[in-house]
C-alpha cells in the first residue's frame, strides 16, 4: 500500500484525464491521495475540497502558496478559516517562502506564513511547508525554520516539510519540532545527491512519501507530466537507500501517515462510478 501525500490534482495538467489518473493511482496500490489546496490563489484555494468529497480516498488541505502571497487579503483568510471546518481537510498547506522565484515580496511571504500558521494553529491543524532558497544559498531556509521554531513549535501540531530537498541537519531541526519529513521523485534525479543522504538518515518513523504532481515526475517518467501512480518509484528509491524494498517503503510510510494524522486506514475504496 502507498500514500501519495502531496498531489496537486486539480490543476489543468489533469484536466483531460483527471478520473484515469486518480484509477491508475488506486491500480498501483496507492490508497490515499492528500489534494493540496493552493489552486491559483485565493480565488480557488477550495479545489481540493471539491476532489475529497467526490473521492472517499482523497483529503485535502488549504493554504496560500507563498508564490501567491502578494494576493492575500483579509477576505481569503476569512475564507481560510470557514474552510478549515470542513471534515475532509486534514492540514494547512502548502505555506512558506520561496526565494528561488520571488514571485512575491520575501517581507510579503513571511507576513503571510506567518498569519497562516496562526490561522492553522487556531483551527488546531497541521501544517505542510514550502522551502526553497535561492540557489547557491540556505537563506529560505534559515528564515522559515527559524519562523517555524518562533510561531509554531509552542503549537504542538507538527506538520510535514513537503518535497524535502534540504540536508540532514535542516530536517533534524524540523524533527525536533515534530515534523514529518517528505521525499518526492527528484530523489532519483542524479544530481541530487543531498537529498539522497538526508533520507538515508531520517528517522524511519518520520518519513513520508509523494509525488508532487504534476511536478518532478521520478525516473524512469523523468520530463513527463507526472501522477500520483508515480509514487512507487520514490518508494522504490528510497528503499535502495535504506535496505528494504518499495512494498516495504510504501506500507511504513502508509503507517507514518495515517499514524501521523489519526487516520483509519483505507483498504477497500473504489473509484466511485461515474
Amino acid at each position: 500500500m502507498f500514500v501519495d501525500s502531496h498531489a496537486h490534482l486539480e490543476g489543468k495538467q489533469f484536466a483531460s484525464d483527471r478520473e484515469a489518473v486518480i484509477a491508475r493511482a488506486r491500480e498501483a496500490g496507492v490508497q490515499t491521495i492528500v489534494a493540496i489546496g493552493n489552486g491559483d490563489g485565493p480565488q480557488n484555494f477550495d479545489c481540493a475540497i471539491q476532489l475529497a468529497e467526490q473521492y472517499e480516498f482523497i483529503y485535502a488541505t488549504i493554504g496560500i502558496h507563498p508564490h501567491e502571497a502578494k494576493l492575500a487579503d483579509q477576505a481569503a483568510f476569512d475564507r481560510m478559516e470557514e474552510l478549515a471546518r470542513h471534515p475532509r481537510l486534514i492540514a494547512w498547506g502548502e505555506i512558506g517562502l520561496d526565494y528561488f522565484y520571488d514571485h512575491s515580496p520575501r517581507h510579503v511571504q513571511k507576513e503571510v506564513f506567518a498569519k497562516q500558521m496562526e490561522l492553522a494553529s487556531t483551527a488546531k491543524l497541521p501544517i505542510v511547508i514550502h522551502c526553497r532558497p535561492s540557489d547557491g544559498s540556505e537563506d529560505a531556509w534559515n528564515d522559515c525554520l527559524g519562523m517555524m521554531e518562533q510561531q509554531w513549535t509552542q503549537s504542538g501540531l507538527g506538520g510535514i516539510l513537503h518535497c524535502f530537498t534540504g540536508n540532514w541537519a535542516q530536517a533534524k531541526r524540523a524533527i525536533d519540532m515534530g515534523f514529518m519529513i517528505s521525499f518526492a521523485g527528484n530523489v532519483t534525479f542524479p544530481k541530487a545527491q543531498q537529498i539522497r543522504d538526508a533520507a538515508a538518515q531520517v528517522p524511519l518513523d518520520r518519513m513520508l512519501i509523494e509525488t508532487d504532481c504534476p511536478y518532478l515526475a521520478p525516473v524512469p517518467h523523468r520530463g513527463k507530466r507526472n501522477e500520483p501512480a508515480f509514487v512507487l518509484e520514490t518508494a522504490g528509491k528510497l528503499g535502495e537507500l535504506r535496505g528494504m524494498s518499495g512494498d516495504e517503503v510504501g506500507e511504513l510510510t502508509a503507517r507514518n501517515f495515517y499514524n501521523f494524522f489519526k487516520l483509519a486506514e483505507i483498504s477497500e475504496s473504489k473509484v466511485p462510478e461515474r
